[in-house]
């Protein structure tokens, strides 16, 4: 594997534009003759087995959202804190680690990391299973087993990252959103599966929700082996990663990612054990996962509806939207105690943050193409294409940092939620916070990209462009 990632790019390409190893040295999606003949079959297929790693990464990350329900009756007395904190720490992790699996994309070719980050997969399968097959295993042994969970989270920056550089412009809001939507789904497939595999047989036995996912990591490095390609195109060195880092917007759409993402994967994680607490001696639990299934599906939708009419407008309604959501599951909670209620408004609230994912991560690409643009036509800047080229690095650059800070959402979510039900017992005091962040955040997008009179004046390139 060392030998593998270490190997040295060839300089001469094939005739068919492929080097050895996997490497595709001549890549131009924006080229439209070179996108109908070549790119549109290549970009297809490394798309395929992406999605198909990114959806085990995601299973794996949120595997213990699934688990934590069944650790009482598998003789695992925590308290409900304890049990937010399993929830929590993967995320905190996740969202650490998706900083350097972005870089790791230029460093070692997408392919070749896809092969690695799947079979990191099977250490957090792995350490559950150990981890449950012991009754005396110690509390700090489950936090250690869930913060490897982490890698899992860490999958979908670098499969982004990789994705954005095979596409044009014209279609990568859509390609994103289906990338990150076949990820995405992993959440609602492990609230699925989860309560299925445990109880085959006699009683429970959690550690089948680790042991159910290891053929299929296995599978997926191997596809990824056999059937993807690295982009000669998409390496680059840290000076690029740095100039993504200083640019206001990476850090503006960063924050506005924790609204959406980090709003997604929050609700996903403690949707299990919010619906356990707050509505007990009910089936409530086994619709868990219709909140992550329907943010998921609704993840291209945003890209797609992103691309016809602008990234901020439909960030700026999905927040909108959020905000109304919110306030009708406080309600449903605090005032009528209904179920049905909860479950529809949640339902709002995960439609909203599906689409605010792929409308935030359309903006970026369009940001830094109308970044581009402006360098171009400085006085003895760069040519066109050049600036676009750097363009589309800084943005893949600055998709990775965006989901790393995105996905600090989820931990912060679940430590609300942990909090206010130990200071009140119940979790308005969470949804008011959540409320109030989604107004700030609709402010920003306002203020940022929405302004014609600011935009103007700072990028007048963004003015025009379809944010």
């Amino acid at each position: 594997m060392t030998e593998l990632l270490n190997r040295p790019v060839p300089t001469v390409s094939t005739p068919s534009g492929r080097r050895r190893g996997r490497w595709i040295e001549v890549w131009d999606p924006e080229n439209e003759a070179f996108w109908a003949t070549t790119g549109r079959r290549v970009a297809r297929r490394n798309l395929i087995f992406s999605i198909f790693a990114e959806h085990l990464g995601f299973t794996t990350w949120l595997l213990w959202s699934a688990v934590v329900v069944f650790l009482p009756q598998a003789g695992f007395t925590f308290s409900v804190s304890q049990l937010f904190w399993l929830l929590a720490v993967p995320n905190l992790v996740g969202s650490f680690l998706r900083l350097p699996y972005t870089f790791a994309v230029p460093k070692f070719g997408g392919r070749n990391w896809t092969v690695v980050s799947a079979l990191l997969l099977l250490i957090p399968t792995g350490l559950l299973v150990v981890a449950v097959s012991d009754p005396d295993t110690p509390y700090w042994f489950f936090l250690l087993a869930a913060a490897t969970a982490g890698v899992g989270g860490g999958n979908f920056a670098s499969s982004m990252a990789n994705i954005s550089f095979f596409y044009p412009e014209k279609e990568k809001g859509f390609a994103l959103g289906l990338n990150a939507a076949g990820g995405n789904i992993g959440t609602a497939v492990v609230q699925l599966v989860v309560p299925v595999v445990v109880t085959l047989g006699s009683g429970v036995t959690v550690a089948y929700a680790g042991l159910a996912w290891m053929p299929f990591i296995v599978l997926a490095a191997v596809g990824a082996w056999l059937f993807m390609d690295n982009l000669a195109m998409a390496r680059s060195d840290f000076k690029t990663q740095a100039a993504a880092a200083k640019r206001s917007h990476t850090w503006v759409m960063s924050f506005l990612y924790i609204g959406t993402f980090g709003s997604f994967i929050g609700y996903s994680a403690a949707m299990p054990l919010l619906l356990k607490t707050q509505f007990p001696g009910t089936n409530a639990v086994s619709y868990a996962f219709a909140g992550a299934l329907i943010g998921s599906v609704a993840r291209p939708f945003g890209g797609w509806l992103s691309d016809k009419l602008g990234g901020a407008r439909v960030t700026f309604a999905t927040f909108l939207v959020m905000g109304a959501g919110v306030l009708g599951v406080m309600y449903a909670v605090e005032g009528a105690k209904n179920l049905p209620l909860f479950l529809a408004s949640f339902a709002v609230l995960f439609a909203a943050t599906g689409v605010g994912n792929g409308s935030t991560y359309r903006m970026i690409p369009a940001i830094f193409r109308a970044w581009g643009e402006r360098e171009a036509s400085r006085p003895g800047g760069p040519s066109r294409a050049e600036a676009l080229a750097a363009g589309r690095r800084e943005a893949a650059a600055a998709i990775g940092i965006s989901s790393a800070v995105g996905a600090f959402g989820g931990f912060l979510i679940n430590q609300q939620f942990a909090a206010s039900i130990k200071a009140t017992g119940g979790v308005s005091q969470a949804l008011i916070v959540f409320i109030a962040f989604y107004a700030i955040c609709l402010a920003v997008t306002w203020f940022c990209y929405l302004r014609r009179r600011f935009l103007v004046a700072r990028v007048p390139s963004l003015a025009e462009a379809t944010v």
